[in-house]
């Protein structure tokens, strides 16, 4: 648990999606435990909101995503679905807010860490494999799970997939739909690392707070540089990191690195 006064007042915050603001770490946690935190549309749409507010606050130096109760996300709430074609409107009402926030937490200016406890399937696979950092729960699962009732992806799922497993295994695990348990998760690269129960959320509190002290330009800055890499050649990269780290030796955190580098403290960054 963090220590200090939360703000669960922030935009955002909802039944079903609670947001809290302490220590510069922003925390969006789905809250519909009995419904395995699926997303109907006006959850959907209330995680996109906390979200992308909290991505955009210059207070909020790292976002964790979790989930309230046994499951991180099931994905979409199919049982405000009818199972016919009048579902594609219900489809797009949940898959168009759930993209915008898998979309920010992949390319928010900041450090973002998911917090995978339980089942992350369906669309709750893609916000799982989303951020910067993934911690697994020692029960946590991931799932494709779509070809169960005869869909394709979403949620960035095949984007990130092939990205991380490379494209024949991002293939076996999709059409086979068999699900990968954290140590293999972690093992194939969906997963930062696995956190025993015991110690889950304090390792997740560590992780955000270290993130939040840490030099917030400069993470963005290499987000973005890791991003656009593949599919720049070498020439333009090189290029572009040398834009990048001249421009950063203007911010106050640079400033304050360089001194602590020649000192006996751990420099005290600002995100500035």
């Amino acid at each position: 648990m963090t220590d200090g006064a939360d703000d669960t007042d922030g935009a955002g915050t909802s039944d079903n999606v609670t947001v809290e603001r302490n220590d510069g770490v922003g925390r969006v946690t789905l809250n519909r435990p009995d419904a395995y935190n699926s997303l109907d549309a006006a959850t959907a749409r209330d995680l996109r909101t906390a979200v992308v507010e909290l991505a955009e606050d210059d207070d909020v130096r790292c976002l964790v995503l979790g989930g309230n109760g046994p499951a991180f996300c099931s994905g979409a709430d199919l049982g405000s679905f009818e199972g016919d074609e009048t579902d594609r409107k219900r489809l797009d009402a949940v898959a168009t807010p759930l993209h915008k926030a898998v979309e920010t937490l992949a390319t928010a200016p900041k450090p973002t860490v998911t917090a995978v406890g339980g089942v992350a399937a369906g669309g709750g696979l893609g916000l799982a494999l989303a951020a910067d950092v993934v911690l697994a729960h020692e029960d946590a699962r991931f799932e494709f799970t779509y070809t169960r009732i005869g869909l394709s992806g979403d949620g960035g799922s095949t984007w990130f997939l092939p990205r991380l497993l490379g494209y024949r295994r991002a293939r076996e695990f999709a059409l086979l739909d068999e699900p990968i348990a954290a140590e293999e998760a972690a093992a194939e690269g969906l997963a930062t690392e696995v956190v025993p129960d015991d110690g889950f959320d304090d390792r997740v509190d560590e992780v955000a707070r270290e993130f939040a002290s840490g030099p917030t330009k400069a993470y963005a800055s290499i987000k973005r540089l890791l991003a656009r890499g593949e599919d720049r050649d070498l020439p333009a990269q090189l290029a572009a990191e040398k834009d990048t780290i001249t421009r950063l030796s203007r911010t106050q955190d640079y400033a304050t690195g360089y001194e602590a580098f020649f000192g006996d403290n751990e420099p005290g960054f600002e995100g500035r």
